[in-house]
């Protein structure tokens, strides 16, 4: 069985066994450290070409003023102007787009459509960059040249040819830069739509509804000097080794200074050990490592609520013989609600909030007094939080267990969504929102002279929906992968399939170009490494992490390719075939990003002095009325909620599955089939489960096992021939690696509070698999 928690003494990974994976073993070394610096030199090795130049290029990542953003999470920048701000993950996101080896029209002429198709993910982005803009020819089914201004005509013409503006649909990944997702969002806006369906829908929509409803305003309160000043951090549902790794030094910070770190999350991740930070060149030297984590907390999948609850819960029993261990002045002056919650605490039985949560009493309570005892406390949480069912009402209750101590507002403290790709955030704040509000509209409509649709427009649950029913018959995706990172594969490949037209603007060959509409467009992109040459000369964009920084990012390699564009040119050029009486100028903006960021000045709320402001070697952070407790709800109070606690999942015989990435992938992207943190090599087909649960099916490690998903509407979907994996979970809990496993989740099961997909709350059987020896490993199956 493997146990993250538990170390053995060798270091050295199992070699691949023939013929099969190896055998799983926990990862016994620090995260970080040279286990990071050896994966990294394999990365660049294994690469032809510039390594030493590709190498400089990359420590050039994250600096203050200069350098470009990283690519991949979202985690902020080092205030102080570190030099080697990089971490692991980072640096293969970087080595990724950097690549030597190319995509070119002698590589489509090479391979059909329906060949490709067969190749695994890993294989499609692993051929290299784009090169030039392709067009789908049916007759024989590959991709075949066009020219950029062709591209553009045949978009505009269908766009044009649309009997409503809502036909079309402009999907957002988090890569988008803030000038380009200003430009997307107005060509929508201003061709007549605000179907914009983007990443958030189904990361983080749950964070920015709990917390506006709460404290009137969609992002976290904290800053990275927060974090320096912390002395209790709750980190709940992040796997931050692998996925924001970068927050390993913050964590090795604060246990440095005697803060407690408390881990919450079903598996025991890597991050909740130690680490060896590697821009501290004498421990990495030394071999000196630091733990990251003081006490780990397994909630069952689903159990953060219950844990909250049980938290508030007991801090508000101990303030009835301690009355400062919740801070009145706090609540009096600046919270509504708060006798309706203590109510609701003491109603809420003790053995309920054990069989919410799956933990003990003793455990919720020593997490309680952990809390009561910090002065400065900062809750942290991602996408295991965010993917329930009740994700909204969970994080409300976060927000309730800080407000209970005035644990908001001030230095060291305060609700800290984790942002997972490097400028989700920035898309946002930027106006791609299928929901704007008036305020919003106001402004841009002020700024650029337009009329903005005012109706909501479509999320990425229902344009995947009216893709497939008809409704939508363009799709534009901007970055990302949709038809992988989606719910329900083979319906959203369906879907896909029905536009009249889909145009995917990347940057390498991914599913998303091999599942398209009858006309399909591939325009490929600059990636953020790269110089963007425009007639002004070289440009920057901006970028805003997790925590509201805004700051520029400049690329330093020279473009894959000559016939490559910047993704505010392509932007531009789509608009100038779309909406030839456009009032906006369009070309302008191509050619000057500082023109695109006065505009935005004028549009977007915290954006005065945008130029200057972002020029500065930090850039600025955008105000924040709650962390100078001014909250912007009806009441003009930080709200407490009152809701109930979710039924349990209990119908007998099923299991709570969520999917999750792997420690060598980013997103879909697939760097290996290796999850070196997890101890697993050579297997992605796998399903992680507890042993008693294992037993219990007659099941022993490493059996293949088949897994069926019940949706809501009765209908189920089936993943074949998966080899189960003992492992460190809580009972009646399982996990696997998305995007393989998203087929098991329905596109129509979302989360009734946030609209997201329940990538993390899917009730599933398993089994022993069924004797068809026809059936390949990893088959998905749909059915009635």
């Amino acid at each position: 069985m493997v146990s993250a928690n538990e170390l053995p003494k060798t270091a050295d990974e199992p070699a691949p066994a023939p013929g099969g994976p190896a055998p799983a073993a926990a990862y016994s070394r620090p995260t970080a450290g040279w286990g990071a610096a050896f994966s990294v030199g394999k990365v660049l090795l294994r690469r032809h070409g510039a390594p030493v130049e590709d190498l400089r290029a990359t420590l050039r990542m994250n600096h203050a003023g200069e350098g470009f953003d990283c690519p991949g999470c979202a985690w902020p920048d080092d205030p102080d102007g570190l030099h080697l701000d990089v971490c692991e993950n980072g640096l293969k996101h970087a080595a990724w787009e950097m690549t030597h080896k190319r995509v070119d029209r002698a590589f489509f002429a090479a391979h059909t459509v329906g060949e490709l198709s067969g190749w695994s993910d890993h294989a499609l982005e692993d051929q290299g960059r784009l090169t030039e803009p392709m067009v789908y020819d049916r007759e024989t089914d590959r991709y075949v040249p066009i020219s950029w201004d062709d591209a553009f005509a045949l978009t505009g013409d269908i766009l044009r040819g649309l009997d409503s503006p809502d036909r079309a649909a402009f999907y957002t990944s988090g890569r988008l830069g803030n000038e380009a997702s200003f430009l997307y969002q107005l060509l929508a806006r201003e061709f007549g739509t605000n179907n914009m369906p983007d990443c958030s829908n189904m990361c983080h929509e749950a964070s920015g509804r709990a917390l506006t409803a709460a404290i009137g305003s969609a992002k976290g309160t904290v800053d990275l000097r927060d974090w320096q000043h912390a002395d209790t951090i709750f980190v709940l549902g992040v796997n931050a080794a692998s996925n924001a790794p970068r927050m390993l030094t913050s964590l090795a910070q604060a246990y440095r200074r005697g803060a407690q770190i408390v881990h919450v999350n079903p598996l025991v991740e890597a991050a909740a050990g130690r680490t060896i930070v590697p821009h501290e060149l004498r421990t990495m030297a030394t071999l000196k490592a630091t733990p990251t984590g003081t006490f780990d907390l397994q909630p069952r999948i689903a159990g953060d609520m219950a844990l909250m609850r049980g938290m508030a819960k007991a801090l508000l029993e101990t303030a009835e013989t301690d009355p400062s261990a919740v801070d009145h002045v706090f609540l009096e002056r600046f919270t509504a609600g708060f006798e309706e919650y203590r109510e609701l605490c003491r109603a809420t039985e003790w053995t309920d909030i054990e069989q919410g949560s799956g933990l003990a009493v003793s455990q919720i309570r020593r997490a309680a007094e952990m809390y009561r005892a910090g002065a400065h406390t900062i809750v942290a949480w991602c996408l295991g939080v965010t993917q329930q069912e009740h994700a909204v009402d969970t994080i409300r209750e976060i927000v309730n267990l800080l407000l209970l101590r005035g644990n908001i507002g001030r230095e060291g403290a305060g609700p800290c969504p984790i942002r997972g790709h490097s400028n989700v955030q920035g898309n946002r704040t930027c106006g791609i929102n299928h929901r704007p509000d008036d305020a919003f509209l106001d402004r841009l409509a002020d700024a650029c002279g337009i009329e903005p649709p005012r109706e909501a427009g479509l999320d990425t649950v229902r344009t995947i929906q009216a893709m497939h029913d008809g409704e939508v018959r363009v799709f534009v995706g901007m970055g990302g992968n949709f038809a992988l990172a989606t719910p329900d594969t083979p319906y959203t490949a369906e879907a896909l399939r029905r536009c009249e037209l889909t145009v995917q603007v990347s940057t390498k060959l991914n599913r998303s170009h091999l599942v398209h509409g009858r006309h399909a467009l591939i325009l490929p992109c600059l990636g953020r490494t790269e110089k963007d040459h425009q007639a002004t000369g070289v440009q920057s964009v901006s970028v805003e992490d997790s925590m509201s920084m805004v700051h520029l990012s400049r690329g330093m390699k020279q473009p894959a390719s000559p016939h490559l564009r910047s993704e505010p040119a392509i932007v531009a050029g789509i608009a100038l075939a779309t909406l030839p009486d456009s009032p906006t100028p369009w070309r302008e903006y191509a050619e000057d990003y500082d023109l695109i960021r006065d505009t935005m000045a004028r549009a977007l709320d915290g954006f005065d002095d945008f130029n200057q402001r972002v020029r500065l070697p930090h850039g600025f952070r955008l105000r924040q009325p709650a962390r100078e407790r001014v909250f912007l709800t009806p009441s003009g109070r930080a709200e407490f909620s009152h809701a109930p606690l979710p039924p349990l999942d209990a119908t007998p015989g099923r299991l709570v599955l969520g999917t999750m990435r792997s420690h060598d992938q980013w997103n879909t992207t697939i760097y290996s089939e290796n999850d070196r943190y997890r101890g697993i090599e050579g297997l992605r087909t796998l399903v992680f489960m507890n042993p008693a649960d294992m037993a219990e099916r007659g099941l022993a490690d490493r059996d293949l096992v088949d897994i069926t998903s019940f949706a809501k509407d009765g209908t189920q979907r089936n993943l074949r021939n998966y080899t189960a994996v003992a492992y460190d979970i809580p009972p009646g809990c399982a996990a696997g690696y998305m995007p393989e496993m998203n087929v098991l989740c329905p596109a129509g099961d979302y989360s009734e509070q946030s609209d997201q997909p329940l990538m993390k709350h899917l009730n599933v059987e398993i089994a022993p698999a069924a004797a068809d020896l026809a059936a390949p490993d990893g088959t998905a199956t749909a059915s009635g």
